[in-house]
């Protein structure tokens, strides 16, 4: 047998770098449920939101962030006891359905202030809430391409920019990949566990509507008045990079409440209202295609934003 590939030395430019991810409990208590993620021919963004606490960049040192989404297996998953009632729901658990999908096309997000100072990185929570999920395989808008009814293991990567001019020597030193299996979910069209839809009211910031419409519905550890995750949550967001606040306007806040609307609307818990009016996402990763298990190289033109230092760097799936 072929002796196992050695591992590559880091530069100490990534290799001190540690990442906290933020809202832990509420990832955990979805994940105790199974979490299902939205995914949309417009694209939707993920809740919770993917946010993390960076420590030990070099302050001085230029640093690009990323994430990108694996499968968690090869499979094709569905609720119930019955296959042509695709989308009922009759038990918690998942039963596999058969073999994957073909492979969707293979893509990155990056983090819009990317590049960065490592200092500027630290100096607060870093949020991708521009990050959308979508089931449409010919997105030009740059959002995560998914399968519905597969599950998904998102990935955050941290690029250190080498200035060096044969910077590409030094590819496979110069990234780190963070993996958090507390964040895997389920891409769905619709929500199956109605206890997901009840947990995703009562803990997102734009559903007060929702919560007060109807608090009988939501399990009791989540009725209006008696949200020990909400507290949390607010705490936990940082002002500077929450959709409220991005760049100072209100039009990510009033998207992320229109998607919760019709998130919710679908359920049959709510008729939520009709407008759909659609923010042009700008585009922050090209369409690159994928090999098996979503690999994809960092690179590409187009998109009108920079290119990431190393083209010849590829994220191994199996890298954590």
């Amino acid at each position: 047998a072929a002796a196992a590939k050695a591992p590559v030395k880091k530069n100490p430019k990534v290799a001190n770098v540690s990442v906290q991810l933020e809202m832990k409990a509420l990832w955990d208590e979805f994940n105790q449920l199974g979490t299902e993620m939205i995914v949309t021919k417009a694209g939707r963004r993920m809740f919770p939101t993917f946010q993390v606490k960076i420590f030990g960049m070099d302050p001085m040192a230029d640093y690009m962030l990323l994430m990108d989404f694996v499968p968690v297996d090869d499979k094709r998953y569905r609720q119930g006891a019955f296959p042509s009632r695709r989308y009922a729901f009759h038990s918690s658990s998942w039963l596999v359905a058969g073999k994957a999908d073909p492979a969707t096309p293979g893509r990155v997000h990056y983090h819009p202030d990317s590049p960065a100072k490592g200092a500027q990185w630290m100096k607060q929570i870093v949020s991708f809430d521009k990050l959308k999920l979508t089931n449409n395989l010919l997105d030009d808008n740059g959002h995560i391409i998914l399968n519905s009814m597969h599950r998904y293991q998102p990935r955050f990567h941290v690029v250190y920019v080498d200035p060096r001019k044969d910077s590409e020597k030094y590819a496979e030193e110069n990234f780190k990949t963070f993996v958090f299996e507390e964040t895997r979910f389920t891409a769905v069209t619709a929500y199956q566990n109605h206890r997901i839809t009840q947990l995703k009211i009562a803990s997102n910031p734009f559903a007060k509507g929702f919560r007060d419409c109807d608090p009988e519905d939501w399990p009791r550890n989540h009725r209006p008045g008696a949200l020990p995750l909400m507290s949390a949550f607010a705490r936990s967001r940082n002002p500077v990079s929450s959709p409220a606040h991005q760049n100072g306007t209100e039009k990510d806040a009033a998207e992320s409440r229109r998607d919760f609307e019709r998130e919710a609307g679908g359920t049959g818990l709510h008729q939520a209202e009709a407008a759909h009016q659609q923010l042009m996402s700008r585009v922050l990763s090209p369409a690159l295609p994928g090999g098996p298990g979503g690999l994809v190289p960092l690179s590409g033109p187009g998109g009108g934003r920079p290119s990431p230092p190393h083209h010849e760097l590829r994220l191994e799936p199996a890298a954590s």
